[in-house]
């Protein structure tokens, strides 16, 4: 291979210089100096030079913001710092009542209390590292805890810059921000949708959302995704949040001279008074902004101050979001259903006449409960006023009486279950309405949805029709029974194929390796959600210690309240409930998280002790830490490197080198479903 000389290295350096200050001056500052014609000519003059040098190409070069390869699946990755969502704000009072709250904890700081407000932005939050001034991920929200590693996405987006514009950057640095679609090129999207015949996006929230799912970067590259930066953290060794400015507006201002694009409608206030003012002035003008918001942020400037009042379970303390006042709009109620949920709830639910509310289109509204369907004196027929706000579920907030026909039908809460027949009740002190029936369908399917969820136990191919043919052909009446069930049952069901069927009984085998806090929070006890599940289980390291503690213990837990204590506890002393533990635990379930997979060791035959595997390519359905946690369960051992010594090699799709080299050494080969069998 012919080197470069020093030159053409120093040619090289120049254009990406070049192109990366006229990409900073195009889509951050919006004054380009260049134009379209040159840039063209530079950056393939660069492409040119380096496919002649390939071993000069960087990943901050301009050339690699788009990857030759479609991904196959993105891999889910723990954010090193949590994403926190906000507290909302509906108007001023709630405002001033946050901002007393805040006084109050930090009542004995010196730091005035300036308050910094960003509009709020309608798109999809994004997690961006940053290591020795070069980009390396760009991940999801998710859950705030854990999102999707999407880099080769995140790279196509030309206002984030792939190297920091500073000359001695930190070692790392961790940048959030919000990846959205201007109007005019959400509507470009849809034009070109609506030509090809495809389904038109709701709005451009979901554009952006979908948009950075894509699995092949050119054509996220395609929909022009657009980025501001709002938060940055430096971190220490010592202290995960340390930076160097002491404001958050000092933060933003950094941003900037690092080369992203900040939101330029924001505001330094000085006290309560200006926010508002602030609030009240975009509340008109934010309809003539090239982009949606819904609200603004706004955040206690002082970093001291935002250090010392800290979090809630959810939510930064300094720190909240005003939404301006819901869209509502008015339209006929043409029936009402009712849904039953995995809890036994029954939601009455109006379907309207579509209607276009805060950009999406509106067809159901839920009407919450029998109380509030006798408030609202709801009849079929009635034109009915329908509020929507961000991401609240439409509502029906109240009836037009004066337009009501004379033929209108007064709604009733049905006696009975809509799906078991069987009466229902309306528990002491709730509003709702309950099926006590634990074999009505729709509670089991319910159930097995949140089971199969991703934020439970996260098995691919289990949707709503798959559960329902599984509940109506009772192959399945509790989530325990999914680990029993064959490829030769699943193949008796409509449509499904000897391949589909082996992969669902893999992915069901996957979900073994799910934490303790994964399995407690699908299990669907009411009141516990994901981040409870995991506050629960850092505390109760094992199934046994939480059926044996009181109520009482349970509420000691940091974030756990009274009325969720009480529903654990009760859920735990049922027998029924620890039958299902009991067969879940035989399965092979994660029930403890003090000695993780040991006891799962002790349960399961040690098939596999002494044999050396090697893990190569994408499996179908397991991710490769899940296939290396089911060796290690069963005894076995997994190394990076094929030698001598490996007894088998796992092959999945774009296998590497292992492969030949295995095939080289006459080394065994397993694809995922030989592998599962091995168990």
């Amino acid at each position: 291979m012919v080197e470069a000389n020093l030159e053409i290295q120093q040619r090289i350096k120049e254009l990406r210089g070049l192109l990366q200050k006229a990409s900073y001056e195009y889509y951050v500052l919006d004054a380009p100096t260049i134009s379209d014609a040159v840039y063209d000519q530079l950056y393939r003059e660069l492409q040119d030079l380096e496919q002649q040098y390939p071993t000069l190409i960087t990943p901050d070069s301009p050339t690699q913001r788009v990857g030759e390869k479609p991904a196959t699946q993105f891999q889910s990755v723990q954010h090193n710092i949590s994403l926190y969502s906000l507290d909302n704000a509906f108007n001023f009072n709630e405002l001033k009542t946050w901002q007393e709250r805040s006084q109050k904890i930090a009542v004995n700081s010196s730091e005035i209390p300036t308050y910094v407000c960003e509009l709020k932005i309608d798109g999809s939050a994004l997690a961006l590292t940053y290591e020795n001034g070069i980009l390396v991920r760009g991940a999801t929200r998710g859950d705030g805890m854990t999102g999707e590693e999407i880099t080769q996405n995140v790279k196509t987006i030309r206002s984030i810059p792939l190297k920091l514009a500073l000359e001695n950057p930190p070692p790392v640095v961790e940048v959030r921000g919000e990846a959205f679609l201007s109007l005019n090129t959400f509507e470009k999207i849809n034009q070109d949708r609506k030509k090809a015949g495809d389904a038109l996006f709701a709005n451009p929230r979901n554009a952006a959302a979908g948009t950075l799912r894509q699995l092949d970067s050119k054509i996220v590259a395609q929909r022009k995704l657009d980025f501001f930066a709002y938060t940055l953290y430096i971190p220490q060794p010592d202290n995960l949040e340390a930076i160097p400015s002491q404001t958050q507006w000092e933060n933003l201002e950094l941003l900037q001279t690092m080369g992203f694009k900040v939101n330029p409608n924001r505001q330094l206030c000085s006290n309560l008074e200006e926010v508002i003012k602030y609030c009240e002035y975009w509340d008109q003008e934010r309809h003539n902004l090239p982009y949606m918001t819904d609200g603004v942020v706004i955040k206690i400037n002082p970093l001291s101050l935002q250090k010392q009042l800290g979090f809630t379970q959810k939510f930064p303390r300094w720190a909240i979001a005003y939404k301006y006042p819901a869209e509502e709009s008015p339209t006929e109620v043409k029936s009402v259903t009712v849904q039953v949920g995995r809890t036994g709830a029954l939601t009455p639910v109006a379907e309207l006449n579509p209607i276009l509310l805060a950009g999406t289109t509106v067809q159901r509204a839920t009407l919450h409960n029998r109380d509030r369907i006798k408030e609202l004196d709801l009849h079929i027929g009635d034109t009915v006023i329908v509020r929507k706000a961000g991401e609240i579920i439409p509502e029906v907030v109240k009836v037009l009486l004066e337009l009501r026909p004379k033929d209108a039908k007064r709604f009733e809460m049905p006696s009975h279950c809509p799906e078991c027949g069987q009466l229902v009740v309306q528990p002491m002190g709730e509003a709702v309405t309950r099926c006590i029936n634990e074999s009505c369908p729709a509670i089991l399917q319910g159930s097995l949805i949140h089971w199969c969820s991703r934020d439970a136990l996260d098995i691919n191919g289990i949707g709503d029709k798959l559960v329902q043919q599984l509940a109506t052909k009772k192959l399945v009446n509790s989530v325990a029974d999914l680990y029993q069930l064959t490829v030769e049952q699943l193949m008796s069901l409509d449509r499904m194929g000897e391949k589909s069927a082996t992969k669902i009984v893999n992915a069901i085998a996957a979900s073994k390796t799910q934490p303790w806090s994964r399995v407690l929070y699908g299990l669907g006890i009411r009141h516990v959600g994901s981040v409870n599940a995991e506050l629960i289980t850092q505390k109760f390291k094992s199934v046994e210690q939480l059926i044996q503690a009181s109520a009482t213990e349970i509420e000691g837990v940091y974030g756990i309240g009274p009325e969720i204590a009480d529903s654990v506890y009760q859920w735990f002393n049922l027998p029924a409930n620890q039958n299902l533990i009991e067969r879940l635990k035989n399965a092979g379930l994660q029930f403890d998280s003090s000695q993780k997979i040991e006891d799962n060791q002790t349960r399961q035959s040690q098939s596999l002790a002494g044999k050396t595997f090697v893990i190569t390519g994408t499996l179908p359905t397991l991710k490769r830490d899940e296939a290396k946690k089911l060796i290690q369960n069963a005894g076995g051992k997994v190394t990076d490197s094929v030698s001598k010594k490996t007894d088998y090699v796992v092959v999945g799709e774009e296998a590497g080198s292992k492969l030949k080299k295995a095939q080289d050494l006459g080394i065994t080969l397993l694809s995922e479903e030989q592998l599962l069998t091995l168990f």
